[in-house]
């Protein structure tokens, strides 16, 4: 028990340190990319997932892992996830995002910390209702992993689909640097003939910026001191992510945050007095009839607001921020859809777009649709007077 705490305390911290360093935030992903198509933590986001899905197909092929999380799908994950991405939207930050910036000392994170709870809360009350009348209707099959049914090796089958992300990329890379329009170029061959070169052209564009990347990188560290007190670079917090979640893979389970955020809600609530282990989703779900009480992965999220607040502190960037009170509505109305939609999706961003695609999660290819959408829906209302780039 000892060296399973020990690996939940330096996860945690490594990636509290990492989340913070690197401001990796999955509402400024897809927000900033929707409202201004600023791309630059997006990429950190693929290069994080598209690795640890290459490094856990390796470990699960040879059998250095614990476990999959794959719930049943159905349009649950759609739904919940919609609500979700519409509340991190509306919260100003992810389930992850919500850590760290908790251990910046931002009141209004821990604000939005405590109505997840609430959601939790409520969700967790209304169990017994939703199982039959939306659960059982929304969901078509049973959770399932692509890596475990597909004849393929998984460490082949992660490369194939990373390798297919990337051509996706430099396709979209290679287009996007071709200014003129097609009424500009000289004729109808041209325009296919750029068509066609567009991923050569990608390809070219992403090792150039991987090889500055690299350069840039090495210069940094000959001051790792000074480096270390700079914000990172999201690709430098996506390599420490992944090595923390390979780590975690092998030793414990896939990387969660809101699944442990309920079980502390729960545990927190019976200290206080309330028969948690009653309630069936408590009881029976998340604690799985084996008593309410503090559990690993409750540990390593706690560690991650600790690494955070570490890394803010070496940086000079920590200090106890008290929100605005125009901004107590998201707080609060973001915290409760964020709690109640990653119950009913189930699962956060982390859960489903992180882990779930790395570990080939069918329900969480749908959750992470949902997540998106309500992304880009609250986006285009936030910005409804200015617009949006996409």
């Amino acid at each position: 028990m000892v060296p399973t705490l020990l690996i939940a305390a330096i996860v945690g911290l490594a990636l509290g340190v990492f989340l913070q360093k690197g401001r990796f935030c999955f509402v400024n992903a897809f927000r900033d990319f929707f409202a201004y198509k600023d791309s630059r933590v997006t990429k950190g986001v693929l290069a994080a997932t598209l690795l640890t899905m290459v490094f856990w197909g390796i470990a699960y092929q040879f059998g250095y892992y614990q476990g999959f999380w794959t719930p049943e799908w159905g349009l649950t994950g759609l739904v919940g996830g919609f609500i979700f991405g519409v509340g991190m939207t509306y919260a100003g930050g992810c389930a992850s995002g919500t850590l760290y910036r908790a251990g910046e000392g931002y009141l209004q994170f821990w604000l939005t910390l405590l109505f997840m709870g609430v959601g939790y809360a409520a969700f967790t009350v209304a169990f017994p209702t939703l199982e039959s009348a939306y659960f059982e209707p929304l969901t078509f099959g049973d959770g399932v992993s692509l890596f475990a049914v597909t004849s393929i090796p998984a460490s082949l089958l992660a490369l194939a689909i990373a390798g297919g992300g990337v051509l996706v990329y430099a396709t979209l890379l290679g287009r996007s640097a071709t200014t003129a329009t097609p009424e500009e170029r000289s004729n109808a061959a041209s325009v296919q003939l750029t068509v066609l070169l567009a991923p050569i052209a990608g390809l070219r564009q992403f090792a150039r910026g991987t090889i500055e990347y690299v350069r840039g990188l090495a210069r940094a560290w000959r001051d790792p001191l000074a480096a270390s007190k700079r914000p990172w670079d999201p690709r430098t917090a996506a390599l420490g992510i992944t090595g923390a979640a390979v780590l975690w893979f092998t030793q414990v389970s896939i990387v969660g945050v809101t699944g442990p955020e309920a079980r502390w809600t729960g545990y927190l609530l019976s200290q206080a007095g309330v028969e948690a282990e009653s309630y069936e989703y408590w009881g029976s779900v998340l604690f799985q009839g084996q008593g309410v009480d503090v559990t690993t992965d409750m540990v390593m999220i706690g560690f991650v607001i600790v690494g955070a607040f570490l890394a803010a502190f070496w940086s000079g960037d920590f200090s106890v921020r008290v929100p605005k009170r125009r901004r107590l509505p998201n707080a609060v109305g973001g915290g409760l859809l964020m709690g109640a939609g990653s119950r009913l999706a189930p699962g956060c961003n982390i859960g489903n777009i992180y882990s779930g695609i790395a570990e080939l999660s069918v329900h969480s290819f749908i959750a992470a649709v949902g997540i998106v959408a309500g992304v880009y829906v609250m986006t285009h209302w936030i910005y409804r007077e200015v617009g949006c780039a996409i």
